[in-house]
């Protein structure tokens, strides 16, 4: 299956290990090339994004609503076998589900966890959806499609974004958002959550304040589950590697991984 990879590379030398950067649901490799895969190229790492089967431009979407979350982890681990060194994962919502589930029998240098769905799975996110949207919770169970979600500019600005976005920033986003697989929600929901006991990678975990899709204190359960503290960024949303403040969690990884010697 074609997967369509993004890459940045350094002006000189690269740092020995890459990155691999894996979005999250509605998303594409895109996300992570509008600011991300330059900032870190430019500070000496091979960059790569991926977009997940049926996604961006990658095969299989045709197939996309029942793809499973072991679908990703698949795709994950194709793309990162074929970098010269294994890289730090770095995942973003459902991606960061997806990099749980991969360190759960794979290895890798170490992994960041970005406004990631948590342990305990997306229950809470997913009642606190269709408290604040009924009907379009409804009409995406009904045609098993999760694009109802956020299949407005208004829509995406709550899931995704703080209300100091720029509207125009806000339209082409939005035009980039896709539906997702349903199957995968489900495994997120009850039949694939991560089982944070059976990873020994050293973890970075980032969250929003003002995310609406997983609070704080769920970001603090994931912190706590991988025996660590969260990284909170008070002023903003879900989409932190697209926000107007994406420099600050940006360069707080970077942090993290000098402290790591990677």
């Amino acid at each position: 299956m074609d997967l369509e990879v993004i890459s940045r590379q350094p002006a000189s030398s690269p740092r020995p290990t890459p990155l691999l950067f894996v979005h999250g649901a509605w998303h594409g490799a895109w996300c992570w090339a509008e600011h991300y895969l330059d900032h870190f190229a430019a500070q000496g790492y091979a960059a790569h994004a991926l977009s997940l089967r049926g996604h961006g431009r990658s095969a299989g979407r045709n197939r996309l609503r029942w793809t499973r979350l072991s679908d990703y982890v698949a795709d994950v681990a194709r793309v990162a076998s074929q970098l010269a060194s294994p890289p730090v994962l770095i995942g973003h919502s459902m991606g960061g589900a997806i990099v749980q589930k991969y360190l759960e029998t794979r290895p890798a240098p170490a992994a960041v966890l970005v406004a990631s769905v948590p342990p305990a799975g997306v229950r809470a996110a997913t009642l606190r959806i269709a408290r604040r949207h009924p009907l379009q919770f409804a009409k995406a169970n009904v045609l098993l499609s999760l694009y109802p979600l956020v299949g407005t500019p208004d829509l995406a600005r709550e899931a995704f974004f703080s209300p100091s976005l720029p509207d125009e920033k806000l339209r082409g986003y939005f035009a980039q958002l896709q539906d997702e697989s349903y199957r995968a929600f489900l495994d997120m929901l009850v039949f694939n959550l991560p089982k944070p006991e059976r990873v020994t990678t050293p973890v970075l975990v980032i969250g929003a304040a003002k995310d609406t899709i997983f609070r704080p204190d769920e970001i603090e359960g994931t912190a706590r589950a991988y025996r660590t503290r969260p990284v909170m960024f008070p002023d903003m949303a879900h989409d932190l590697m697209l926000e107007t403040g994406w420099q600050a969690a940006a360069d707080r990884i970077l942090a993290w991984l000098e402290e790591k010697g990677i």
